[in-house]
């Protein structure tokens, strides 16, 4: 929660008047121009736009610094229980001797962060000289006559015209840059308040807050009593009565090593040995099953091809009986070709020699 809202904030209306007189009366000398009060020529656009610029002077007036005094005062009471409360949560005791390591100002800036925008203040000077040249630009725009008279007398008033709206648009720049120079002074004149206000805390409190020398020349000590515990810490390391027992030491380890190393190494010779010895036998047996595994494959060819040149054999015996089988046949069947041959030539021969005997009984001259 803010800490303003604890108590009831004071009234800064008469800062934020002094703000705003040198403007008002400015927008007021223009009003009374405006209304023939002052012989002064000011147009209607030109009244809206410095009136408007005002208005926006007035939003940023809470953001100046003369006018964030007010609540810094208005509030000092619980600011300053706020600090000591601070003050007590930052206590550093050194030697002997406690104080805070608080810096006033930084507690100063976070306290009253919210009283207004930083932002804004940093930014309104330039603002309002913008908003004046803009407004001059617009009432130009506004005031320009369109030229379109064909005879001198009408140009002539035209350029009246024109340059009439000029003179009145320049009011608006005028304004513009008064307000930055309004503004710049009461916002250094609200910073040396407040900053004038942290001097009389910290002289207040100053005995009571570490200051930066202080605590340099205690971080110097601090680094000093440091280097001093190294340097006696060497000199207790570097004794020559605990160098001499180191050294005994060492030597009683280094024996114990040795001893230690040299059996170790004894151990791991035997084991290798027998690991050898082991290595050796099962190559041995491995060899041996590898003799009696190929003895076995090759058996197992020679079978295997005895039982493939048996089975050709029976093929060819199969093959060999149909053919001898076949072979008989045929000769039987030559065999009853050629009888039946010689028989027909036999009577053939019959019937030659029949006829033979005919003719010769023919030519044979009878008694």
């Amino acid at each position: 929660m803010n800490p303003l809202d604890i108590y009831e904030k004071p009234s800064c209306f008469p800062h934020s008047l002094a703000i705003l007189l040198i403007p008002f009366l400015f927008l007021g000398g223009i009003i009374g121009a405006y209304l023939g009060y002052l012989s002064l020529k000011v147009e209607p656009h030109t009244l809206g736009i410095v009136t408007f610029i005002f208005v926006v002077f007035a939003f940023f007036v809470r953001h100046n610094a003369n006018y964030a005094v007010c609540h810094i005062r208005g509030t000092f009471r619980s600011m300053d229980d706020a600090l000591k409360e601070a003050l007590a949560e930052n206590a550093l005791s050194i030697m002997g001797q406690t104080k805070s390591t608080l810096y006033i100002e930084k507690f100063m800036k976070e306290y009253y962060k919210d009283v207004r925008n930083d932002n804004f203040a940093k930014v309104a000077p330039s603002v309002f000289p913008m908003l004046g040249i803009l407004g001059t630009f617009v009432a130009i725009a506004i005031s320009m006559p369109d030229f379109t008279s064909k005879d001198v007398g009408g140009l002539d008033n035209d350029i009246s015209m024109l340059l009439s709206g000029i003179g009145t648009a320049f009011y608006a720049s005028i304004y513009g840059i008064m307000l930055s120079l309004v503004w710049t002074y009461f916002e250094n004149r609200g910073l040396s308040k407040i900053e004038r206000q942290i001097y009389d805390l910290e002289r207040v409190y100053g005995k009571q807050i570490w200051s930066e020398a202080e605590l340099i020349k205690h971080r110097h000590m601090q680094s000093e009593l440091k280097d001093q515990e190294i340097v006696q810490t060497l000199k207790d390391t570097f004794n020559l009565d605990f160098v001499k027992e180191l050294n005994e030491q060492y030597l009683v380890n280094f024996t114990t090593i040795i001893k230690d190393t040299t059996h170790s190494f004894t151990s791991i010779t035997q084991s290798m040995q027998l690991a050898s010895n082991s290595l050796r036998k099962t190559i041995e047996d491995i060899e041996a099953k590898k003799s009696n595994v190929t003895a076995v494959q090759r058996l197992e060819a020679n079978i295997e091809h005895f039982t493939q040149s048996a089975t050709m054999l029976q093929e060819t015996l199969s093959k060999f009986d149909g053919s001898v089988e076949h072979t008989f046949v045929k000769i039987d069947e030559e065999l009853g070709n050629a009888v039946t041959k010689l028989a027909s030539f036999t009577e053939v021969l019959s019937e030659q020699n029949s006829q033979i005997l005919n003719n010769l009984s023919k030519f044979t001259p009878k008694d």
